[in-house]
């Protein structure tokens, strides 16, 4: 593939931040549930590995409002403010202005809009008529690596200006209640928040976080049904078998390994990994089918410690602190690694 670099990545997330202790009062004072469920979201809020999410409402009341209309509505308002809030801080990173980006890529699947996000954000951030747009729908918690793929090809069309790649999800607006078991995990571990990344080809000055080597991705519809949104009284509906942790973990190795013996490297040959932060069972099961110690995975777990599962943006959240924190030497490899709704993996090889 042509060359893209990665200039600047920058995240947000709305204002209202509930501890999981916060959020069990709440759900428990404005929901009936049954004995067992009471007990279920004890364990996963309370007693569980996340501290605290982050949820797309005005005001507590509203997050009880479970009717298709409030549900979309709020996918509208806080999917585009915190998408235009993380391009703000990736767009300022780097020093560019409205006028200087010449595509954006949006992906999202907590919600549906015609016309899609990418109408509500480049209008948000002030780009320019001309700007190439590109709205993904479905791809689940993976999405970002592929929506990244689709913004490399943007840039392969010579635009002569960088492109924006945005994740975002509003994971509360698909909020369900229910006594199924896969229904309270959900509702317990999802969070909000957006990521957006400037991709740019290496010719154009500028910082350079990391070179794009090559992508991947791989399609596994025989586990559709452990893992999917679908829609129930109108509103979109989880659905979250047992099974995802070791589905995930073995569809996110065979994706990764085609990707790295394409480029004759192995796992033991990758010195930083990005891992979608599903559940703290799905990053062990990777960590063990790949070879991952809980250092390797270091950031990944505090990523859902912190944030919960925000779906698609939170492998990029993990690449931004694994950017700050770990602070990679030039030469040094690493690897995206996401999975999402379908079954499907996406993997990507960068350079730093």
């Amino acid at each position: 593939m042509n060359s893209v670099v990665m200039r600047a990545i920058g995240t947000a997330n709305p204002r209202r931040y509930a501890t999981q202790q916060e959020f069990y009062d709440w759900l428990v004072t404005h929901f009936q549930l049954t004995p067992e469920e009471y007990d279920l979201y004890k364990r996963v809020l309370v007693d569980g590995p996340i501290q605290g999410r982050y949820f797309g409402i005005d005001n507590d009341e509203q997050g009880a409002d479970l009717s298709p209309d409030a549900l979309i509505e709020r996918f509208s308002k806080y999917g585009t403010s915190t998408a235009v809030e993380a391009a703000r801080d990736a767009m300022h990173a780097v020093g560019l202005e409205p006028r200087d980006i010449g595509g954006l890529v949006v992906n999202t699947c907590t919600g549906y809009l015609c016309p899609g996000l990418t109408s509500y954000v480049s209008e948000g951030l002030g780009l320019e008529p001309s700007t190439k747009i590109m709205d993904l729908m479905g791809m689940g918690c993976g999405g970002a690596i592929p929506n990244m793929e689709c913004a490399a090809g943007l840039l392969a069309r010579n635009l002569g200006k960088p492109v924006m790649s945005i994740a975002v999800e509003i994971c509360s607006a698909t909020m369900y209640m229910g006594a199924n078991p896969d229904l309270v995990i959900s509702n317990s571990i999802f969070g909000d928040g957006a990521a957006a990344v400037i991709l740019d080809v290496p010719e154009r000055s500028g910082p350079v976080q990391a070179k794009i080597v090559d992508f991947e991705t791989g399609l596994y519809p025989r586990h559709r049904e452990d893992l999917r949104y679908r829609t129930e009284n109108g509103r979109l509906r989880n659905v979250l078998s047992k099974r995802v942790p070791l589905i995930g973990a073995k569809v996110a190795k065979e994706t990764a390994c085609r990707l790295l013996e394409r480029h004759g490297l192995s796992a033991e040959q990758i010195d930083f990994w990005a891992v979608h932060p599903g559940g703290t069972l799905v990053l062990e099961q990777i960590g063990e089918k790949m070879g991952l110690t809980d250092e390797a995975l270091r950031f990944s777990y505090e990523v859902f410690h912190e944030f919960g599962n925000m779906s698609s943006p939170s492998v990029l959240f993990v690449l931004k602190r694994l950017l700050r924190d770990a602070k990679p030497r030039p030469g040094q490899k690493g690897v995206l690694l996401s999975f999402g709704a379908g079954f499907s993996a996406y993997a990507a090889l960068v350079e730093f």
